[in-house]
């Protein structure tokens, strides 16, 4: 079915050829791509977007973060402003709307684009109205991909789009480019999911395509049509890959043309003997339904074989949840009766799953049937208005509403827990983008507690023609129909403000009580003295553990607030003991004499007294694998926010958390080793001379592990290479302040 090559190839002749012949990577699309957006020479790129889009849960950081650097007179480039997120205003009060009339008064101040609640999901609206053959796109929300036409875009932390408002670059080593070569093509009833569950089943866990760019290439791709391609590529994200792009062909000009953009295609392919850093074979044909079972889109499984060892399979998924998530009481085997799996809920929606394509496949298998009339319930959100509006049209609309399925408006919550909560105990099946602990809304803490296996819309229409009896869509006999698309942006012309290259810097723009500026955050210090606040022992934590999504959306706007949650779902008293650190800081800077107080243990230890004026204190988070997931820059700021000023962990799960940490000012670190010192809450890290060390690009730093029982132990670390930009950012303490005016 997929055959990975983990080593170099050339592409010639629609064939894979092991090669070691590095210099003929230029032949890449990637290449090609990367270099014509890079300002400088040589392979250390520094980047301009042609675009950029946020979501109403990062926009407003964004924009009070570019506004705090001084430097924002009107955004440079298209910038995009979704309401897809916080949508619904069921938390705060007036909160989220609040935000999203900041957003718009932003739009109308500095000439940007704002697109209404539950007009469209973000990334719907931006393969929409932005994509195009050779383009470059950033977006603050890890699922910005638009590679299915030809545009290489890249999901970051918010600080990394606070760079392109205010004329910076992103800066990056050209990254390892992986081919995947497609051949063959999909029998009926196998989805786009299927395909992208089993790619990311196949390569996430060894990370062989992390920080890589994913080019799809082979004759594979023309049996696909653009929604399915679109499908796939969205989900590329959950593989770990840096960005992804495809081929393009005559089916790609038609989808830009289609949307009255035909001026922005072009012919995309490598060039004959393209070298790539390894490749990734996958045959269409073979592929069959999948489903990724909690609590990752990797834990990944054929449907045929799942119904043949469910038992055993979901035995793993509840020790797995007894021991690291305290659901001891999730007994998900119990929902096997009569040899199948029976599930409680389906959801079809967001940029993955709410396409035109698969809805009307979902409708070719509901037609004239019933969801039932049990506990199982479907619900299906098209992802963009214009895309209902011809669901309207032609019929498909009415066949899901008559099967018992509720149709939503466009609303990205059921990926993140705002929308669709199930009930205690139960299993939902999704085609939305992740299945992380806790992603559907439950509360451990509060003793419920819920789980989504990932699926194909297709095998969740099936499963809801059987009431939940997990089922295969090939297992049943469907005439799947042609159905032709024709966009009309009306919802659009009729509600998005279009204000780019429009500014009107006498605007004002437009509060509520729920948004707050960003605290004023301290340079780095001669030296620094790191307590541990939390430690984690989890083989991968998610951004969804370090700062939970959900509830906590409604207080993205207020760093102050939003801080109050982090780490709540993993390491509960986190917060507290990071205030108690930020505490001894603030008595510290305000002429406290904490190296003979609280921290006098240190002193005894060193068998000196730190100089408290050139000796920063703050927090750390140590770990072992942090960062899967999300883009979102409140895994690290709300860190800062606390008092953060450190993470130690032995490798980062991606450039994008790592690039949050940098931006907001914290160090980095890495252990020398594998093999480290225990690390505890409450132990303390001496390092000295930091700030000189940062300066000179230094790699290796010495630190001094001192426990409260006096006794230490030297530390290892690594702060692996720093550009000359993020040295800048973190002895200024953050991203505003080394481009800004505090």
């Amino acid at each position: 079915m997929i055959e990975l090559h983990e080593h170099g190839v050339k592409y010639e002749n629609g064939r894979l050829v092991r090669s070691d012949d590095a210099s003929a990577k230029c032949k890449t699309i990637s290449y090609g791509i990367l270099k014509a957006h890079s300002v400088s020479g040589g392979d250390k790129l520094r980047i301009k977007f042609d675009a950029m889009a946020s979501h109403d849960i990062t926009y407003v950081g964004i924009i009070q973060s570019a506004r705090a650097t001084g430097a924002l007179r009107e955004f440079p480039i298209p910038y995009v402003l979704t309401n897809c997120h916080n949508s619904l205003c069921a938390v705060g009060g007036t909160i989220n709307e609040d935000d999203h009339r900041f957003g718009l008064s932003a739009c109308v101040k500095y000439g940007g684009e704002f697109v209404p609640a539950h007009e469209s999901v973000i990334h719907a609206y931006m393969r929409e109205n932005y994509a195009g053959c050779g383009k470059m796109i950033i977006g603050s929300d890890s699922h910005t991909r638009y590679g299915a036409l030809g545009t290489l875009a890249v999901g970051e932390g918010g600080p990394e789009l606070v760079k392109q408002l205010v004329n910076m670059t992103y800066d990056i080593d050209m990254p390892r480019i992986i081919a995947v070569l497609l051949k063959g093509k999909p029998a009926p009833g196998v989805g786009p999911h299927d395909a992208a569950i089993a790619l990311i089943g196949s390569v996430f866990k060894s990370g062989f395509v992390k920080n890589a760019v994913l080019e799809f290439i082979g004759d594979g791709i023309s049996s696909l049509p653009m929604e399915y391609r679109n499908g796939i590529d969205v989900m590329t994200t959950e593989t770990a890959c840096l960005s992804s792009v495809w081929e393009t062909d005559c089916l790609t000009e038609e989808y830009l043309a289609l949307h009255g953009r035909c001026h922005e295609y072009k012919k995309l392919a490598p060039q004959p003997g393209a070298y790539y850093d390894g490749a990734v074979e996958i045959d269409l044909s073979s592929l069959e339904p999948m489903i990724a079972l909690p609590f990752h889109p990797s834990n990944a499984f054929t449907i045929g074989y799942f119904n043949e060892n469910a038992a055993d399979i979901l035995r793993e998924v509840e020790i797995y949840a007894s021991e690291n998530l305290g659901a001891k009481d999730y007994h998900i085997s119990k929902k096997i009766s009569d040899g199948r799996l029976h599930v409680d809920q389906g959801v079809i929606a967001g940029c993955t799953g709410g396409t035109f394509d698969n809805l009307c496949a979902a409708a070719d298998i509901l037609r004239g049937k019933s969801t039932g009339c049990g506990e199982f319930s479907l619900s299906a959100y098209p992802a963009s208005q214009p895309a209902y509006l011809q669901l309207m049209r032609n019929g498909v609309a009415t066949d899901l509403l008559s099967a018992g399925v509720t149709l939503r408006t466009a609303f990205c919550g059921p990926c993140f827990g705002a929308g669709d909560v199930p009930s205690d105990g139960s299993l939902s099946i999704r085609h939305s983008t992740r299945n992380f602990p806790n992603r559907e809304g439950s509360k451990p803490g509060s003793g419920q507690f819920a789980a989504v296996a990932l699926m194909d819309a297709r095998s969740i229409a099936a499963t809801a023609v059987n009431g939940g009896r997990l089922t295969a869509a090939t297992e049943l006999d469907v005439r799947y129909n042609k159905y032709e698309y024709k966009y009309d942006d009306a919802p659009y012309r009729n509600r998005v403000y279009y204000g780019y290259g429009k500014a009107k810097p006498e605007a004002e723009l437009k509060y509520g009580p729920g948004i707050a500026d960003w605290p004023v955050i301290p340079a780095l210090h001669d030296n620094v003295l790191i307590e541990v606040a939390a430690t984690i022992s989890d083989p991968v934590t998610t951004t969804d553990e370090l700062i939970p999504s959900g509830e906590t959306s409604s207080y993205r706007s207020n760093p102050y607030k939003l801080a109050e949650f982090t780490l709540s779902r993993k390491v509960p008293e986190y917060v507290g003991i990071a205030k108690k650190i930020r505490a001894a800081e603030e008595s510290r800077s305000g002429g406290g004499d904490v190296f003979s107080g609280v921290y006098g243990f240190v002193t005894g230890a060193l068998g000196f007294k730190p100089d408290a004026e050139r000796t920063q204190i703050g927090s750390a988070v140590v770990s072992l694998r942090p960062g899967d997931g999300s883009a979102r820059e409140q895994a690290a700021s709300c860190q800062r926010v606390l008092g953060g000023i450190a993470n130690i962990c032995v490798d980062y799960a991606t450039k994008r958390y790592r690039s949050n940490l940098i931006n907001w000012g914290m160090l980095p670190f890495t252990y020398a080793s594998e093999t480290f010192p225990a690390l505890n809450t409450g132990d303390v890290i001496y390092i000295g001379n930091i700030k000189k060390a940062v300066e000179n690009g230094v790699s290796d730093i010495t630190g001094m592990i001192i426990r409260r029982d006096k006794t230490t132990e030297k530390l290892a670390l690594k702060l692996p290479p720093l550009t000359a930009e993020e040295r800048k950012i973190i002895l200024s303490g953050c991203l505003i302040n080394s481009c800004g005016s505090r």
